[in-house]
């Protein structure tokens, strides 16, 4: 695990855009296809409206997937999905093909093996950005959900998943995926992050679920 620490957000949202968009732009050299995910919440909304006008990239032949979402429509204002679309998949990046992780369903399992067989499609991950709560799950991959083994151990791509506090069940990309991203990713802010993902280098995975994917991930951290 490499870490990389900046003065301040704003400069590190820039910097880690850009270091995304130089890595996609590359992979674009040597692939027809490049697959892209990213993950929900708040904190990459920032690196989004950077990418978004990178106009050199070649977005049309670029697959964009989140790395978990929730399991509300679209309309909901904890969609996921919903974000990427409002702030990644608009100007250049408009072009890009969008890789769904939701369906019109009442639960995840009913369309986990159609969301799956088209996820297949576009892997392995070319680049990936990944968050880390408080708790250090990463992804959906939270610490005391109902599936957290299969997610960290089996051979599955996607997997459904409840977990306490969260609200409403999510379906994740599986530590499998993630850790064969060919470039992985981890943003971060506060000192409660930088002191959890500290504690989470001597947890098992089971305990810390980000401890399964931090070999070979660069993570980035600023204070505020």
């Amino acid at each position: 695990m490499d870490l990389i620490k900046y003065p301040d957000a704003d400069m590190m949202m820039i910097d880690l855009a850009n270091t995304l968009a130089g890595e996609i732009e590359m992979d674009l050299r040597t692939h027809d296809q490049v697959s892209f995910a990213v993950p929900g919440g708040t904190t990459p909304g920032p690196i989004f409206d950077v990418l978004c006008g990178t106009k050199h990239i070649d977005w049309a032949r670029v697959n964009v997937m989140l790395t978990d979402e929730r399991w509300v429509p679209e309309t909901s204002d904890r969609s996921n999905t919903r974000l990427l679309k409002q702030r990644l998949l608009v100007d250049a990046a408009a072009a890009a093909t969008y890789v769904p992780l939701y369906g019109d369903a009442e639960t995840p399992e009913e369309k986990l093996p159609e969301l799956a067989a088209n996820l297949a499609e576009t892997l392995p991950v070319n680049v990936m950005l990944l968050g880390m709560g408080a708790d250090m799950h990463t992804a959906s991959i939270f610490p005391g959900a109902d599936r957290l083994t299969e997610a960290l151990t089996s051979d599955d791509l996607l997997v459904a998943m409840r977990a306490p506090g969260a609200p409403e069940p999510r379906i994740t990309l599986s530590a499998k995926v993630l850790n064969g991203a060919m470039k992985r990713h981890i943003v971060i802010k506060g000192a409660d992050k930088l002191e959890a993902l500290e504690k989470a280098k001597n947890l098992s995975p089971e305990e810390a679920p980000v401890a399964a994917i931090l070999a070979g991930s660069t993570v980035h951290w600023a204070e505020s």
